[in-house]
């Protein structure tokens, strides 16, 4: 399935120069003279990635740009004729994710389309296998953030390396000796009463009723598990 590509931009002609050299490159392409119609058209046609004129009628594309990444969480790569420090700066900070100074090179923008796209779907890949979604729980470890039932929970840094060391071996029998181990290192000098109490804390913050866990499963004579769900 081919990618779509959202290209805005008040000249006809670099419009009609990127369209012909995208699509010959293999992408779907869709065109806009302004930024009003522009974001139209990304909420319309959810492209893949856009290629935003700055100077733009109705809006600019600093504020398309800002727009497009809050809303829809769009790649950007920003087109300007002015080859100034502060507007590269100002892209950059409100998430633009390349910058192509005209006039250009057809050639060029079709490399940092295709340079933007892979490091897009690289950054995807990485995101979606830093979620850990267990049941009612899920955890992103990148973000160091644990939802409950789509609420977030705070928890500590040493709860929350427990909790993920018992996601990425749900179903597991884990000994206290191997939490230990794990959560805190071999040369912590506590004994097994210490995982004990993070459990107990854990608990009360992730399980939907502590008082009889249904996630985080004591195993008489071992230590925890957490349940698949299955």
């Amino acid at each position: 399935m081919s990618q779509t590509i959202l290209i805005a931009d008040d000249e006809q002609g670099i419009l009609d120069v990127l369209q012909y050299n995208l699509e010959k490159g293999g992408y779907e392409v869709v065109c806009a003279c302004d930024g009003l119609e522009a974001m139209r058209l990304a909420h319309t046609h959810t492209p893949d990635l856009a290629v935003l004129d700055i100077t733009m009628p109705g809006m600019d594309g600093l504020e398309l740009c800002g727009r497009l990444r809050l809303e829809l969480n769009m790649p950007v790569i920003l087109l300007t004729a002015r080859d100034s420090e502060i507007d590269k700066i100002v892209g950059l900070e409100i998430g633009a994710d390349d910058y192509v100074t005209k006039p250009f090179s057809p050639r060029e923008v079709l490399a940092r389309v295709k340079a933007v796209l892979r490091r897009a779907k690289t950054g995807g890949e990485a995101a979606q296998a830093s979620r850990l979604h267990i049941g009612p729980l899920c955890i992103d470890t990148l973000r160091h953030e644990v939802f409950l039932c789509d609420a977030q929970v705070a928890l500590t840094a040493k709860e929350f390396s427990l909790l993920e060391y018992l996601m990425r071996n749900a179903g597991i029998a884990l000994t206290r000796h191997a939490i230990l181990d794990h959560v805190w290192g071999y040369d912590f000098y506590g004994d097994a009463r210490t995982v004990d109490v993070h459990i107990r804390r854990l608990r009360e913050k992730v399980e939907p009723d502590p008082a009889t866990p249904a996630l985080i499963l004591t195993v008489p004579g071992i230590g925890y598990k957490f349940s698949t769900g299955s």
